[in-house]
């Protein structure tokens, strides 16, 4: 049994009946969370998209999700739908950290715009207690189309050297099937989050969220 705080329950039936089954813990092992936290900016695709990201990036460790619904985004949502399909994401995560084994639980934010992060007050927190505004990430990066944008080979590799050692905290900003607006990137940059690119290919979104989220692990998961 998890708990999605790092802890996993080895446990045996006590008792039960036909509504209720008493468990007994008889060993608890604590599993350190990841040396970095990576939080995934994932403007939201539409249909059922968004949870088989959901499922990815909890088998890659992500620490939080948060969805943003951007100008190309076609999904518009009002704060009681939002908070619902935010519960039932939340759900989705539940359930991939029972099939994968994970012992941390990422948070999955409501929907939001991305004027509402970079906005955000300093006060502002998390149910964890910590918060995520761009100030707040080691490394920020974003998915970009546009010919400026580098390897993220080159950026960790300038970082590493710059400050000793690998980020503990990274952003991952993803745009939707038609990428973000020019403003929108321009937007996301002047806070501080750095263009890569993502091969030569152009990617769906649920595999541009993978790849980033991979390749995070591959570099910093040590």
């Amino acid at each position: 049994m998890l708990d999605g705080a790092g802890n996993e329950f080895v446990c045996e039936v006590a008792s039960g009946s036909r509504d209720t089954v008493e468990l007994r813990v008889t060993q608890k092992n604590s599993d350190p969370p990841l040396p970095f936290q990576t939080t995934l900016f994932q403007a939201l695709p539409k249909g059922k998209i968004f949870e088989s990201i959901i499922q990815k990036a909890v088998e890659l460790a992500a620490y939080r999700i948060v969805p943003l619904l951007t100008e190309r985004v076609m999904t518009r949502l009002d704060d009681r739908s939002a908070d619902h399909k935010r519960e039932k994401w939340q759900q989705v995560a539940v359930e991939a950290i029972k099939q994968c084994g994970a012992t941390w639980l990422p948070e999955i934010e409501a929907p939001t715009t991305i004027a509402k992060v970079l906005h955000r007050k300093p006060e502002t927190r998390n149910e964890s207690g910590t918060d995520f505004l761009p100030s707040a990430f080691d490394l920020s990066l974003v998915g970009s189309l546009q010919s400026e944008r580098r390897h993220p080979r080159e950026i960790f590799r300038e970082f590493n050297k710059a400050n000793g050692g690998p980020p503990k905290s990274v952003a991952v900003w993803i745009g939707p099937e038609s990428d973000f607006t020019t403003d929108e990137l321009k937007t996301i940059e002047a806070s501080g989050a750095l263009p890569i690119s993502l091969g030569r290919l152009t990617l769906r979104v649920e595999t541009a969220a993978i790849y980033c989220l991979s390749i995070l692990n591959y570099e910093f998961n040590q």
